[in-house]
Order: C-alpha cells, then sequence, then structure tokens
C-alpha cells in the first residue's frame, strides 16, 4: 500500500475526490490543492475509449500548447552540413551525427526531445533500444524526422509536445505549471482535448474521453465530468 506524505493527506481531506467538476473548476481545485515547495507541473491523464492493441486505434501525435509547458526543454538534433548549422542557431541543445550517437551510446541522454533529419535515420534507427523505451525515438508522425529541422526545435521549444497512448489506453500529457494563470491552464488543456477530439480513431466506439483527472506533481487527483470535458466556449 503506498504511503503519502502528510501534505498529500491533507490536500485530499479539503476536497471529494469522487466528485467530477467542469475544466476550470478542477484547475483552481488543482492550484489551490498544490503545496510543495516547487513549482509544481500540472499534468492531465486522459483514459480513452480505444483499444490499445489494435494498431488502426492507436492515437499519437503532438500538440501545441498555447502558453508552453512552463518546463525549459532540452533538445537533441540529428544532423550534418547545412542542417546542422539550421538546428544550432534554431537553439537546439545538443547537434551531431555519428558522435551524438556515441553519447546516446554512452549513456549520455539529457534531453527531452530528438529530432532527426530523414538521412540520418540509418544511425538513429540503430539507437532504437535506448531512445524507444524512453520515448525519444524520431517520427515522422510526432514531427521529429524532418529537413525543416530549424522549425521544429523552434516548435518543440516553444511548448510543442508528443503524446501517445500507452498500453492500458490512457493519454498523459503537461499541460502547464501551478503558477500559471488558471485560465491560461485551461486554454493549454482545451488545445489538448480539441487535438485528442480531432485524433479519434474511426474504429474507436461508445464514449471516446471516458475520464480526465487533472493533478499537480504532488497533489491528488481531481476529476473531471467527462461529459464536460470540453470548456463552453464563452
Amino acid at each position: 500500500m503506498t504511503k503519502h506524505s502528510k501534505r498529500y493527506e491533507d490536500a485530499v481531506r479539503r476536497f471529494d475526490p469522487v466528485e467530477l467538476h467542469p475544466p476550470l473548476e478542477a484547475i483552481d481545485l488543482v492550484k489551490s490543492l498544490a503545496s510543495a515547495k516547487f513549482d509544481e507541473t500540472v499534468d492531465a491523464a486522459f483514459r480513452l475509449g480505444i483499444d490499445p492493441r489494435k494498431a488502426d486505434q492507436a492515437v499519437r501525435g503532438t500538440v501545441s500548447l498555447p502558453h508552453g509547458t512552463g518546463k525549459s526543454v532540452r533538445v537533441a538534433v540529428f544532423a550534418e552540413g547545412d542542417s546542422s548549422r539550421e538546428a544550432s542557431e534554431a537553439g537546439a541543445d545538443v547537434v551531431g551525427s555519428g558522435d551524438l550517437a556515441e553519447q546516446v551510446q554512452a549513456g549520455n541522454l539529457d534531453f527531452d526531445v530528438v529530432i532527426a533529419t530523414p538521412d540520418m535515420m540509418g544511425t538513429v534507427g540503430k539507437l532504437g533500444k535506448i531512445l524507444g523505451p524512453r520515448g525519444l525515438m524520431p517520427n515522422p508522425k510526432s514531427g521529429t524526422v524532418t529537413f525543416d529541422v530549424g522549425q521544429a526545435v523552434k516548435d518543440f521549444k516553444a511548448g510543442k509536445l508528443e503524446y501517445r497512448n500507452d498500453r492500458h489506453g490512457n493519454v498523459h500529457v503537461h499541460i502547464g505549471k501551478v503558477n500559471f494563470e488558471a485560465n491560461a491552464l485551461l486554454e493549454n488543456y482545451s488545445a489538448v482535448i480539441e487535438e485528442l477530439t480531432r485524433v479519434r480513431p474511426a474504429s474507436a466506439k461508445g464514449r471516446y474521453i471516458q475520464s480526465v483527472t487533472l493533478s499537480s506533481t504532488m497533489g491528488p487527483g481531481v476529476k473531471i465530468d467527462p461529459t464536460r470535458a470540453k470548456p463552453e466556449k464563452a
């Protein structure tokens, strides 16, 4: 049985963990329940009505958060020549080819996103067993395999996130920090909802968004009413 901190248990006692809330109300609750001494990340967990065992029901892609994530994102780029210079000028933290592959093989993985030009995928492909389990393997669907590396670097630095369902059909996305204004978190959350709705698999049956839970890094989960998961427009 997991033992929680006194701060966590105090937070749980301050609200009904079973109650379903509209999105903005849930965000306000998450902000009020966060009590760590650092700026906690706000996470949104979506349980989707998909069968993750079926390839045609996989949910994967990227979403750009209008207010960013509040986190400094480290980007590594596999590129050579002009593409290498373009990536560096755009703000990539690590740029290389064979030398970068050697760093990865040596266990140097101090980055959050890996981008590669298509001609480098032969080199990157050999790193699949290292990058894959960490969710770092470049993929055309996520915009991380591209010749336009400069724009890709800028996008991910500005708050573009990659998402994918896990083996249970859940999608987890960071939507910002506790110190964000509630409306900024709401707009980031709305961008994720719109993106997940856009990529709903045609073969998914029944209710698609089955549950939504918001939480801060150290705080309890606050449930959003799935029938009201999409914020109403003013």
